[in-house]
């Protein structure tokens, strides 16, 4: 089984401060999974990726590899098969040495297996006319299906990846996200993916796990990360162009911003009666295309000035101004509004968010919001 259990998981690097930089930490990989780890650089993903690999114990905690506890087994001995960022070929081997290496060393398979699980790797990454030349001798890409070819070799339990396609352009990164993705359709093996980049892990995932600051923010399928943020950073960090965010104070049934009055609907009251806690303080979120330009009589419309419209192909981003408070507006292509003038906004309701200021928490989200940040009951 390559279901992966991760138990309180903590890593402490010892110092003067020490550094933590994952702090309890639970959550499970299915069996046949593809779960990416997303955050921002120093989040503590590639630690983690680390510790189930094996390559950083860990302080605290249980890591689990189907049935068994892994915690202080070696990596070699974990059934799982690790493609690095820079990944990490020896130079004067061939791509065929390189993707065989690690059998020969860690297995008492004959040659002849070793070399027919090469092949079959090769065919399938659509390297094998590149067996025989060296890493300095392929492109990025070549290098990165070499990469992969060896982790697929190994027959492991669970594949890990780390930021393997930073290093290669826009168009190829955006290739190799869909050959991965085909590779793990066909071989059903439970893979952990961690990526600073949003739009991979959006693309890619069955479920995506938010970390920042060494916590579980939220794990949950892609729509999940992105229309029910359960916090002000999953909220901000997920989504280009970024979620609108307006300071508001509550006024009886009116969200009073900069510039801006909101009237919210009787089930959103209801809403802020139940977990707003008392307070009266929230950060109102809205992403861009869940905003319209509305006719002046339109309810429940906000002014705003329009200064720049950027074309984006498909859409226009529209840069607008509330007084003093920067908007996006993402919109049709063929809507494109005179820039340098005032235009009515008008928000759609089911998708606002609400976060309070005191802790982040979006209290809008569709189950009961969590009490506090770092809440790994999440991820059960």
């Amino acid at each position: 089984m390559g279901t992966v259990s991760i138990e309180n998981v903590r890593k402490v690097y010892d110092g003067d401060p020490e550094v933590v930089a994952v702090d309890d930490v639970s959550f499970e990989i299915a069996d046949g999974e593809f779960l990416t780890i997303v955050g921002p650089s120093g989040s503590g993903k590639s630690t983690l990726l680390r510790m189930i690999a094996g390559l950083e114990d860990i302080s605290d905690g249980t890591i689990r590899i189907g049935d068994r506890v892994v915690n202080g087994v070696q990596p070699q001995d974990r059934d799982v098969a690790m493609v690095f960022q820079n990944y990490a070929l020896y130079p004067h081997m061939s791509a065929r040495k390189n993707m065989s290496y690690g059998l020969e060393l860690t297995t008492d398979l004959p040659d002849e297996k070793i070399q027919q699980r090469v092949k079959e790797a090769a065919e399938m990454m659509g390297v094998t006319e590149q067996l025989d030349k060296r890493p300095g001798n392929l492109s990025g890409g070549q290098q990165q299906r070499i990469a992969t070819g060896r982790a697929i070799v190994r027959e492991p339990s669970v594949f890990l990846f780390d930021e393997p396609l930073s290093n290669l352009d826009a168009k190829l990164r955006l290739h190799m996200r869909t050959e991965l993705q085909q590779l793990q359709d066909k071989l059903g093996t439970t893979t952990v993916y961690v990526t600073h980049d949003q739009e991979e892990a959006m693309t890619m995932s069955d479920r995506i796990a938010v970390v920042n600051g060494g916590q579980l923010q939220q794990i949950g399928t892609p729509e999940e990360i992105y229309d029910e943020p359960r916090n002000l950073f999953v909220g901000d960090f997920v989504g280009s162009p970024p979620m609108n965010q307006f300071d508001v104070r509550l006024d009886g049934s009116t969200l009073v911003g900069n510039g801006f009055t909101y009237e919210v609907s009787d089930s959103i009251r209801e809403r802020i009666d139940q977990y707003a806690q008392g307070v009266d303080e929230f950060v109102l979120g809205i992403r861009p295309e869940n905003i319209t330009i509305a006719d002046d009589d339109h309810p429940n419309t906000i002014r705003a000035y329009l200064d720049v419209r950027e074309p984006v192909g498909s859409d226009n981003y529209l840069h607008m101004d509330i007084d003093g408070e920067e908007c996006w507006v993402r919109v049709p292509g063929e809507v494109k509004p005179e820039t340098n003038q005032d235009l009515s906004l008008a928000f759609d309701e089911e998708r606002l968010h609400l976060f309070r200021q005191s802790d982040g928490i979006n209290i809008l989200a569709a189950d009961e919001p969590a009490k506090e940040i770092p809440a790994t009951e999440q991820a059960q």
